[in-house]
Formats: structure tokens, sequence, C-alpha cells
């Protein structure tokens, strides 16, 4: 080759080299003060030593090249200045810093960085200056540069003043003024506590219930003919509604226990005793349904000494009355011990000042929007009142009572349905009232922002408990894969996780079969709830998993049924309507909607749907029984054929059914045959009693003694063993 065209060439590789360098320099940050020129294997020593005259000629790419070296040594030392000076050896971390941050924190190079974080599971050639570093590795590198590391977040968290509402300094007595007393009906489900308060206020309340069963509190203020007045709490007794019973118990001051005369005393009695002995309220027993020939008043009042109610016929302090709800009997009598009983009690309140009560109910109403049942607890409830609860504020628009009256006041004691929720807030919520509503917003918000705090904390939690895991499980596999080169180890890999690239979405699906997927919608808050409590006691997740997606309150909107399409779940709804719009999108898009007024059916309905995911079993319904009696063979063809002469002990031999040969208590064959005969008939069928000779399907030797079982297979449906209590 012309030695002038290799000379040519060899500079030309050169000049690329070094433009590649300059490039390099121009495009990256630099962060760094040294700089090396990459030695090109283009340019081997002999051809310096050969042609030195060619090689004088890049000087000037050399001048260049010393030039970018110094303004990078220029600009390096420019940013050391920036660095911020150290105290002591403690370096102040914070989440979410990049490798650029935490070097200047440091007072250190980002080679010190990369140095730092060698030898652990971090991917060095995928950082970057600018790479966001999790929080253990942060305090990984501060540690093996022999410093101290600081939190920044908390001295950020100190700063910002608590500006929550709290509840007002115990009231001057002498302010205080008689209030009615606050009274929850307790019992088991089913003993008569809404017909008592229906027969107390006159009013159909029961009829109107789902199944004649309370679902949600109801509250309402009792006029006797005396002219006392009494607030009402009438909560569920079903099982499902632990958690309502429990805040109705929190706000009263007497519980009437309602015990019915013929079943006594039951789980939920039980729990009520409990809840009320918790909450520290005296109690009355109202033994009810006494009018039925099979009622032993005397028995529940045995039964009730077992859980320390002792009544005053036996030396206790319990009133116990016996009356007839549904006739109206002695209802009198309960009402007056009622009255007694808070007459000794001395109720008293401030009616004065700032409002403060409690949700004891809440829903989303169509025309009205956010509602709230409440007891106002101190103060005078006013339209216009400004009030908070939980992480929602309302100014007044209107409040009702329990006909749905418009009324002006509620005094302490008197429950009303307010209007005027920006959001619904949760039952059970403390209400106090601010000044105004820029206060409201920043109680709201100051809420708002502690519960995320408290939130980021345990998610920060779960996440260094997972990356922990993550790791530990690294170093793990590292250790396997520690004897091969990298290209080995990439192609370990590779396999180990081709399966997963390479699924299609179906197959995705098929896997995810055992899962059911739940929207539910409630009419109030309370009812969601209790649903969630009975769904948190689901233990069968090795049978199928129950992935509740979404709930809330309100009726069944387009949403819902969105979010049933994307996560092939269904809706549920309590007490609550989907219109004939949202049922046509549904069944376009094959969603199912199911609706239910009454709890242990909707319970139902959701263990139906968790069995219907459930793969089916085959069971094994023999059908008849034979035992070889004797054995020979047949020849067709060249080959020898066994066969069994058999006799048929129980049921009947059919040739269309599955057969399966035991032998000794083992099954040794499993299969069809291939001939049945009855003398030399070819037979379909041989019934109890009769003899045959059989062939198998299969070439198998048979042994005196020897069963053959003809069988079915029919498969089952699994059911789920999930058992919600009721």
């Amino acid at each position: 080759m012309n030695r002038g065209l290799i000379l040519q060439f060899e500079n030309l590789v050169q000049l690329r080299v070094a433009c590649r360098q300059l490039r390099t320099l121009s495009y990256r940050k630099v962060y760094r003060a040294q700089w090396k020129p990459v030695q090109s294997s283009a340019h081997p020593v002999w051809s310096v030593l050969l042609y030195p005259q060619f090689w004088q000629k890049d000087k000037l790419i050399s001048v260049a090249l010393l030039q970018c070296r110094h303004l990078a040594t220029k600009e390096g030392t420019k940013k050391k200045k920036k660095k911020i000076p150290l105290t002591k050896g403690e370096v102040e971390i914070r989440q979410k810093m990049t490798v650029e941050e935490l070097a200047r924190a440091m007072g250190k190079d980002i080679d010190h960085i990369y140095e730092a974080l060698l030898y652990t599971d971090v991917d060095l050639d995928s950082l970057e200056p600018d790479s966001v570093l999790y929080e253990d590795h942060i305090k990984l590198i501060v540690k093996k540069s022999g410093m101290k590391y600081k939190s920044a977040k908390l001295k950020e968290e100190k700063e910002r003043e608590n500006m929550d509402a709290v509840k007002r300094p115990p009231a001057d007595p002498a302010v205080l003024t008689p209030r009615p007393p606050v009274v929850t009906i307790l019992g088991h489900v089913d003993h008569g506590k809404t017909t008592l308060l229906d027969s107390l206020r006159k009013a159909q309340v029961a009829s109107m219930e789902a199944g004649g069963i309370t679902q949600h509190i109801g509250a309402f203020l009792v006029h006797l003919p005396s002219g006392e007045k009494i607030t009402f709490l009438d909560t569920p007794g079903h099982v499902a509604f632990s958690a309502m019973r429990a805040r109705g118990t929190n706000v009263t001051d007497i519980v009437i226990l309602v015990v019915a005369a013929e079943d006594g005393v039951m789980q939920q009695t039980i729990e009520s005793i409990q809840h009320a002995k918790n909450a520290g309220v005296p109690l009355i027993v109202a033994i009810n349904k006494c009018d039925k020939p099979e009622a032993d008043p005397e028995r529940v009042k045995k039964e009730l000494l077992a859980h320390d109610v002792v009544c005053e016929e036996f030396g206790g302090d319990v009133q116990a009355v016996n009356i007839s709800a549904l006739k109206g009997e002695n209802l009198i009598v309960l009402a007056e011990a009622t009255v007694a009983l808070a007459e000794m009690l001395e109720l008293k309140a401030d009616s004065t000042g700032l409002v403060e009560g409690t949700v004891i109910e809440s829903r989303k109403d169509k025309g009205k929007g956010p509602v709230t049942t409440a007891i106002i607890q101190r103060g005078t409830l006013r339209r216009g009142c400004v009030l908070v609860a939980g992480k929602t504020w309302a100014k007044v628009r209107f409040m009702f009572d329990e006909n749905g009256k418009a009324v002006d006041a509620a005094s302490p004691a008197i429950p009303v349905e307010i209007m005027g929720w920006k959001e619904v807030p949760s039952a059970g919520d403390e209400i106090l009232e601010v000044e105004s509503e820029q206060r409201a917003h920043e109680v709201v918000a100051w809420r708002t922002y502690v519960e995320q705090q408290e939130k980021m904390k345990r998610e920060m939690e779960v996440i260094e408990e997972k990356q922990k895991e993550h790791r530990m499980e690294y170093e793990k596999k590292q250790q396997k894969l520690a004897h091969l080169t990298w290209r080995q180890r990439k192609a370990v890999l590779y396999k180990a996780n081709k399966h997963l690239m390479f699924s299609k979405p179906k197959e995705r699906t098929e896997m995810d079969k055992n899962v059911l997927s739940v929207i539910v919608k409630g009419d109030v808050d309370g009812s969601v709830e209790a649903i969630l409590n009975i769904l948190d006691s689901y233990d069968a997740e090795d049978e199928c998993k129950l992935d509740i997606i979404h709930f809330g309150m309100g009726d069944i909107s387009e949403t819902d049924i969105n979010l049933a399409e994307a996560f092939n779940g269904v809706v549920f709804g309590f007490s609550v309507k989907a219109n004939d719009s949202i049922k046509q999108l549904a069944a376009k898009k094959g969603i199912k909607i199911k609706l239910h007024n009454i709890i242990y059916k909707f319970i139902e309905d959701l263990k139906d749907e968790l069995n219907s995911r459930l793969p089916p079993f085959v069971v094994e319904n023999t059908i008849g029984e034979a035992s070889v009696l004797n054995i020979f063979s047949v020849t067709v063809g060249k080959s020898k054929i066994p066969v069994a002469g058999c006799r048929v002990q129980k049921g009947l031999l059919d040739k269309k059914m599955k057969f399966k040969l035991i032998r000794n208590g083992d099954v040794i064959w499993k299969g069809s045959l291939s001939s049945l005969r009855h003398h030399k008939d070819d037979v379909q069928v041989i019934r109890t009693g009769m003899d045959c000779g059989l062939s198998l399907d299969k070439h198998i030797e048979f042994s005196f003694g020897d069963e053959i079982i003809c069988y079915e297979e029919k498969e089952v449906q699994q059911t789920t063993s999930w058992d919600p209590g009721f």
C-alpha cells in the first residue's frame, strides 16, 4: 500500500480521537479537576518511531488539549469554592438527595461518592451526578467517610406552627343549665329496639327499615306526656354494626338494654353490656316481648347476673322493667325510670359560646349534598355557624329535626341534621365551631398536613423494610453468581426472567383469575364502615384474593363502572340505587351491579362471588363394584389380551363410564373398557349379581381378588372457607 496514504490515515484517526475527547468535555458537566486524554490503539509505538516528523504536525491538537485541561481545572476550582464547609464532621442530609448535592454537603468530590458505593447493590454504570440516592445509601456513604449525619426534615417540621382547633376549657358551673338526657338503646338484633322507640315517638320507623332491621343510627327527640324530653339513639343490633354501637355509647348518658324475654341474653347483648361498662354509662334493662306465652323475665335477670348486671330484685342498682313494645305495655314506667335516673345524674350543659358536638351519622344526599346527623354537646348551633369536623368544614346552611322540619337553633343534647358541609365527615368525628371560614381552612390544612406526615412516615418505614429485603435477596443472588463472569451472569438472569418478559396480557389475566376486585358503595358513612370491618376479617387469601379497589357513599356512578371495568371487578351497593343509564352502561361493559338493603344478604352475595372465582374440584361417584373371580386371555391377531371374569357385587357396570382397577387397596389403573361381554354377547350394562368378562384399554395382568370399580366424575363448585361470623 502507498506509504503516504498510510500516514494520512493515521493522522486522521488521531484527529478523530482528539475531537471525540473535546466533544465529551463540552457535553458533560465538568466536575473532575483532572482530565487524562485516552491513548488510542490506532497509534502504536512503532508508528511514532518510524515517522516522527508526522507526529510533530499534531502540536496544534496537543495545545488545544492542554487548553481544555486548563479550562477544566479552572472550572473545577470554581466549584470547589462553592462547597459547604464542614462543622465537626457532621453532614446535614435529607430525603431524595442527588449524588452532586451529597458531595457538596460532605465537601468531597463526586469520585469520592462513587468509591463509597463500590461493592454495594448500586449500579454505578447508570449513576449520574443528578441521580437520586436512597436514604439508607446516603447514610452508608456518610458513615464510610467517617462522618456523622443529622436529618434536616425534623427541623422543618418543628418550625410549622400547630393550627388545630381544640375544645374550650371546662365551663363555669354557674353558667350550666339542665339539658335532656341522651339515651342509647342497645341490644341483640330483632329484640325490639326500634319497635320500642317507635312506640315512644308514635312513628312507623321499624316498617321503613329493610327487613325490619335497623341499618344505621337513628337519633330522635321524644316528648313525654309529663313534658320531659329525652333524646334517643337507636343503634343497630346486627353483629356487623359493632362500631356504630360503640359510637352511640360514647355520646350517651344512659343505656337502655333491650332483652327479649323468650330469647334471653344473646351475643350482641353481652357486647352491648361491655360497651356500656367501657363508657362508664349506667344501665336500665328493658325486658321486651313479655306478652308472649314463652316469655320468662326471671330467667333473663338470672342470665344477666353472669355478666355483672345485678337488678334491684337481687340487691343491685340496675332497674329492670318488663315491657311489650309492640302493645305499648309499661312504656310510661320505662320512661319514668329513665327520667328518674337522669335527675339523679344532674345532667347540665353550657349553652353559650362556641359549639362542640359529635357526628353520629353522615351521608351524601342527592338533593342536599353532604349531610350529618349530630348531637350538640356544648353551645347553641345556629345557621351561619362555621364548623370543623375531621378534615372538612361547613358553614351551616340549614338544620332539620328527625322529622325533616327546618329548625333555627339546636341546644345541647338535641339531635339535628346539618347541611352545608364541603365534604362528608366520618361518623364519630368531633365537631368544633371556629371563628371564621379562614380559620376553618387553617384547621383543615393543618390536619391534612399531619395526616400526610404520618402517612409518609409509615410509607418510609415500609419502603426501608422492602429495601432491606431487596438488598438481602440481591446479596444472596450475587453470592450464587459470584463464580461466573459478567456475561454468564447476564445470561442466567435473562433465562430466569424470560417468562415474565414475554407473558401476554391474556396470560396475566388468567394468572389473576383468583382475584375478586370489589367496589363498595353505601348510603351513610357508618354502613360503609361496617361493611369494611367485615371485609377486614377475610382470611382466605390463599383461595381467592379479595381486593377492595374503591369505597364511598352515594349512588352508583359512571366512575364506579369504569373502575370495575378496568379491574374486572364487581360493584356492590348497600341501600343505594343505580339509575337506568348506569345499569345500561354496566350491561354494555359486562359489569355486575349487586344492590342490597340487608347486611347479611349483602355478605351472602359477596361469598357467592368469591365461590364463583374458585376452581371446581372433581368428585368421583361410584356406580358399581365387581370382583375378579377368574383370569384368562383371548388371542386377537398376533397378540394376547388379558380378560377378567368378574361378578358384579354392587350397583352396575356401564361401559360408557370410567373404570379403575384396585389391588390391595392401591389404584393400579384408571381408564375405559375395551370390551364388556355377558356370555358371548357384547353388552353395555351389567347389573348386580351378574357375571361378565371384561378387558381394559391397556395391557395389564389381572390377579385373583382384584376389584373393578365403575365411577363417574363430576365437577363440584368449591365454597370459600371464610366465615364472617353470621
